[in-house]
């Protein structure tokens, strides 16, 4: 019996006898991430890079000079994933901040949940000069989108492969655990309450999103559903939305039409920029 049949027949057991003793081990499996190995095309990356400290003990890493684009990975992801895009971006001439989320690399915690990641974003916007983009993958994706909402100042945002509702994420996870209904609502509820906001609440179609961006998501993608970019791309206005046949999930970073959105998106905002001053 493998290792995920066995969690499924243990919480759709003791799920009904106990329902908020298996929501909170399942919360505490859901907010903890692994730390995984980085890949092999990764470590150039890394040895190019300027690791930084900012407020708090948050971690990043920088490369180039000029106007800063900020980064922020996904779920158990690391900086390193966006290596084609960040060379992409210091050859065009930014400066490209990536964080260790929350939790993550050497960032300091043991959880993680999507408005920790936001928090970082703001904690990070603080130290560091005006933001000509901010770019999410994933949860990083949504949290960036959450972030704008809590104060967050970028001229553009780009989210890949991103859910546009976290309550959406939540139901997914319970399912995929084998969790029954009353255990199902025990976590959200657990999670609400760790996070401090209605899981409802973190929907893209409750979001002011008023700064051009580009919304990113592949048809293959088996771990964000690609029908979440449309909800995206209909809550957001000045948005463009780039729909690719394959790249999965991760994949799609390295993807030389995501890298001339991204450049394009930002070449735009800039001349905009120049124009109008």
């Amino acid at each position: 019996m493998n290792t995920l049949k066995w969690v499924r027949g243990v919480n759709g057991t003791l799920g009904w006898i106990a329902p908020k003793r298996v929501a909170s081990k399942m919360r505490l499996a859901f907010m903890t991430p692994r730390a995984l190995p980085l890949r092999e095309w990764e470590l150039p990356m890394l040895a190019n890079a300027e690791r930084i400290t900012l407020r708090f003990g948050l971690s990043a890493l920088r490369w180039g000079q000029g106007p800063t684009v900020l980064l922020m990975h996904g779920w158990e992801g690391r900086p390193t994933q966006f290596a084609s895009l960040i060379t992409a971006l210091v050859d065009a001439g930014y400066t490209v901040v990536a964080l260790d989320g929350p939790a993550h690399g050497r960032s300091p915690g043991r959880e993680a949940n999507v408005v920790l990641f936001a928090r970082a974003m703001l904690e990070a916007a603080a130290e560091l000069p005006p933001l000509q983009a901010v770019i999410g993958h994933s949860m990083g994706g949504a949290s960036a989108m959450l972030a704008v909402q809590l104060g967050l100042r970028t001229e553009t945002l780009v989210s890949i492969a991103a859910p546009a509702r976290i309550l959406g994420v939540l139901r997914g996870f319970a399912r995929y655990v084998g969790m029954p209904p009353r255990a199902r609502s025990a976590f959200i509820r657990q999670v609400e309450q760790d996070v401090g906001m209605r899981a409802a609440t973190l929907d893209v179609a409750h979001y002011q999103l008023d700064m051009p961006g580009l919304i990113v998501h592949a048809e293959d993608d088996n771990f964000v559903s690609v029908k979440e970019s449309q909800l995206i791309h209909e809550s957001w206005f000045d948005s463009r939305l780039l729909r690719l046949e394959g790249g999965g999930h991760q994949r799609v970073l390295a993807d030389p039409r995501v890298i001339d959105g991204v450049l394009s998106l930002l070449a735009g905002r800039s001349l905009q920029t120049r124009q109008s001053a």
